[in-house]
């Protein structure tokens, strides 16, 4: 236990206080321990994780965590650092995984390896610390998992079928199944593929084709030749075989256009992200099937989504309070909760075994897909500049590069001399 945080005994003789005096009718809502948490995302995803939080402070007397949304995760990320500059940041957040070597270079992040409980939490490695970033496992424990995803493909498999394919495998096999796919002109186009030309998904081709965005020193090489051969897939299939429809916007605006087109029935395959896997489930009039990303030299996939983290600055008896409910979150049940109920993936190992014993992934195959994956997963540098790299060195110019398009050589040469920029 932290020298400077409470001890698990105080908070629970202060719970047991707390619920006395609420017995004598006398306890002030004041008498327990707030903790601001702040949260992005809305809609379904929201509505769990308010109600995870409430049951939390209904479950004893001694802590109340306040949940605020501040939009989607890069609003979030926002108003975090200007509240981290303001001394008005609140206790704990999530934020994406790869500003978590940037926000613990700042030293704002509290370490976790001491809290109680910190060492027997039983996550999926390839989801937590351990896993995500190279070295991971040797560094003290920053962020904990909470909703976990990786890139995914989804095929409309009754026209698969009606083409006599299977889901493709290779990057040859995806080019082809989309020449096939595709069909119709104009406004009655049904695309053969959509996907967000997002770095992420890039991620995902550069790590296939055998390269990776920054090495471990935090060089950013973008994959080198890797990176242009993963470029030259989606420009090929986007303005030479017309097969592949980029989605408008950016971010998520994109994300979710995908998903509608394909619910649609405008797109035979989607790459999306493991997160829309309960959402496509419930939401799509036809057979649905999620399929490992298709490989060039090797199977790869990134790992994404966020991280729960602790701020150094807030008080102690808030962290230690927002402690408890970190470590609660992490337990199965949370897990289970929030996994089958979102399509994010279970963070911990024995809501993993718990959903294998009880069937779950025979009756709801797509997640079990999504797992499997992991066997695939890369891990991140631990690289203070990883998220400047992907933010604004990658993602606005390999969307220029295959909406104009742009040589993919020099795209990446120029991208190269940002990320180099101080």
């Amino acid at each position: 236990m932290k020298g400077e945080s409470l001890s698990r005994r105080d908070l629970l003789r202060a719970a047991a206080s707390a619920g006395l005096l609420s017995a004598l009718g006398c306890a002030p809502s004041s008498s327990r321990t707030t903790v601001k948490m702040w949260f992005s995302y809305g809609g379904k995803n929201r509505q769990m994780l308010e109600a995870l939080v409430a049951r939390f402070n209904a479950s004893q007397p001694a802590i109340s965590i306040h949940a605020t949304f501040q939009g989607d995760y890069f609003e979030n990320l926002t108003k975090l650092r200007s509240a981290i500059a303001a001394k008005s940041a609140p206790t704990i957040t999530h934020v994406v995984s790869e500003v978590i070597p940037y926000l613990a270079e700042a030293d704002v992040l509290e370490p976790l390896s001491e809290y109680a409980g910190a060492k027997d939490l039983d996550l999926v490695p390839a989801l937590d610390q351990r896993g995500t970033w190279i070295g991971g496992a040797s560094k003290p424990l920053m962020a904990l998992p909470f909703n976990r995803s990786t890139p995914i493909l989804y095929t409309n498999q009754e026209m698969l079928d009606a083409a006599g394919l299977k889901a493709p495998t290779t990057w040859d096999e995806l080019k082809q199944a989309a020449r096939t796919l595709k069909r119709g002109t104009g406004n009655d186009t049904v695309w053969g593929l959509i996907c967000p030309i997002s770095w992420w998904f890039w991620a995902a081709l550069v790590q296939q084709a055998g390269g990776t965005v920054v090495e471990a020193d935090g060089t950013p090489t973008l994959g080198g030749e890797a990176g242009v051969r993963a470029l030259d897939l989606w420009q090929d299939m986007v303005h030479r075989d017309h097969t592949m429809r980029p989605p408008p916007g950016r971010d998520y605006n994109a994300w979710e256009v995908t998903n509608g087109d394909f619910l649609a029935k405008r797109a035979a395959m989607i790459y999306t992200s493991t997160a829309f896997v309960r959402y496509i489930d419930q939401n799509a009039k036809f057979k649905a099937v999620a399929a490992p990303l298709p490989r060039d030299v090797k199977a790869a996939v990134p790992t994404g989504g966020t991280f729960f983290i602790m701020l150094k600055d807030a008080p102690r008896e808030q962290k230690q309070a927002a402690w408890e409910f970190l470590r609660w979150m992490a337990e199965p049940q949370q897990t289970i909760e929030w996994a089958t109920g979102t399509g994010y993936m279970p963070i911990a190992r024995k809501a993993v075994l718990q959903l294998e014993a009880n069937g779950y992934y025979q009756t709801h195959p797509n997640d079990r897909v999504a797992m499997d994956q992991l066997a695939h997963a890369v891990p991140w540098p631990w690289a203070p500049n990883l998220f400047r790299v992907q933010r604004e060195c990658i993602d606005p110019l390999i969307e220029e590069a295959v909406l104009v398009p742009r040589n993919s050589r020099e795209v990446l040469e120029q991208a190269r001399r940002r990320a180099a920029e101080d």
